[in-house]
């Protein structure tokens, strides 16, 4: 090609979300030039689910959201030279139709990340709408599949969800990973002696705390550092209460910054045991991040997480929705050092070859590079 490709991330998308600084730092490793126009408002609320979903507080976001896009229009800025593709990051529903004007007028292919399905996470997993209020979300997924010329799925079995249940073009879907930030997940020693598993993330029922709270309270279950909240909030308090799990501690919340520390200090970093169609297709940021830090994982043995992990090999694999499993898996790694270690190793490896920012975005920009070809 004559010149380095030219990509344009605009709209209200989640700046500092670990996917988009993993997507935007791999395009900028290869060369491409990323130009970023960008307005806060989703990150001013850390969990888009409970009170977020009140008519009040989405009509405090939508009125966020207008004056962000009416900032965003009234500062446009000339650009140096053409634009290959046009970016709606996530979440992308809010700013798909606006990005998809920018698009047409910079006469570019729109890319919208679909990671999230809003009906899929919001109404079938997370059960937070009703009948009418999941088929709206299913509308604005729709449309914004509808627009994309490149839609972007987590992980092959996300791609065929959308197939499924939205009608798209596998011809117009590339499999992107979530993948881990290299400086902020570095590979650190497994540490030796006496072993104690994490999980950190949103308290969402795709993670399946009921999975890991039961196990925890299983007889000779090494101990189990659990950092979150969220939509689970009171439920997992209540637990706490009526059947506190001797082997396992709560922290309410961790900087983000800190998480890298709360992983080194790990022997084993555990991901996610839910039974929804949701948990079964995805391969979250806390899997990537712990396989960038050389930590063993213990994970669902789902189609999802297959994509990317060998039970044995790199990770060990349980059957999802099986306390006994995953307390019978821990108990066995926290008694062998060794394999702690030889299991780190293989799944850092694993990292290297398809989580780093460099590998996840080389298949968007194939398919940008072959957009910009039949173009010219």
């Amino acid at each position: 090609m004559s010149r380095p490709l030219h990509v344009e991330w605009v709209g209200t998308y989640e700046r500092a979300y670990p996917r988009t600084r993993v997507l935007v730092d791999g395009l900028r490793a290869h060369g491409v030039q990323v130009t970023e126009h960008h307005r806060p408002v989703w990150e001013r609320t850390r969990h888009k689910a409970g009170g977020f979903l009140s008519a009040r507080r989405l009509a405090g976001a939508g009125m966020a959201w207008a004056g962000a896009w009416a900032a965003l229009a009234g500062g446009e800025p000339r650009l140096p030279g053409p634009v290959d593709a046009v970016v709606a990051g996530y979440p992308a529903q809010p700013d798909v139709v606006p990005a998809w004007l920018v698009a047409r007028a910079r006469r570019a292919p729109l890319v919208v990340d679909m990671m999230v399905s809003l009906a899929d996470t919001l109404g079938d997993d997370r059960g937070r709408t009703g009948v009418a209020l999941t088929r709206a979300l299913a509308a604005a997924d729709r449309t914004a599949l509808g627009l994309a010329d490149i839609v972007l799925a987590d992980t092959a079995s996300g791609a065929d969800f959308l197939v499924r249940r939205f009608g798209v073009s596998p011809a117009r879907i590339v499999v992107v990973p979530v993948g881990a930030e290299p400086d902020v997940f570095p590979p650190t020693p497994v540490p030796g002696g006496a072993c104690h598993a994490l999980w950190y993330g949103k308290l969402s029922p795709m993670h399946g705390l009921d999975v890991i709270l039961d196990a925890a309270r299983i007889p000779g279950t090494p101990p189990i550092r659990l950092v979150g909240e969220g939509q689970l909030d009171e439920w997992l308090a209540d637990e706490l209460r009526r059947d506190p799990p001797a082997a396992l501690e709560h922290v309410p919340w961790v900087p983000y910054e800190r998480l890298r520390d709360e992983v080194a200090a790990s022997g084993v970093v555990l991901g996610i045991f839910g039974r929804s169609g949701k948990a079964s297709r995805v391969v979250p940021n806390k899997v990537f991040q712990a396989m960038a830090a050389g930590r063993p994982v213990i994970t669902a043995d789902t189609p999802g997480a297959r994509e990317v992990l060998v039970h044995g090999r790199d990770a060990v694999l349980v059957p999802p929705g099986e306390p006994a499993a995953l307390a019978a898996a821990l108990v066995s790694l926290a008694g062998d050092a060794g394999a702690r270690t030889r299991l780190g190793a293989a799944a850092r490896d694993t990292y290297e070859r398809m989580g780093t920012p460099e590998r996840v975005v080389a298949p968007l920009i194939d398919a940008i590079a072959r957009q910009r070809r039949a173009r010219t």
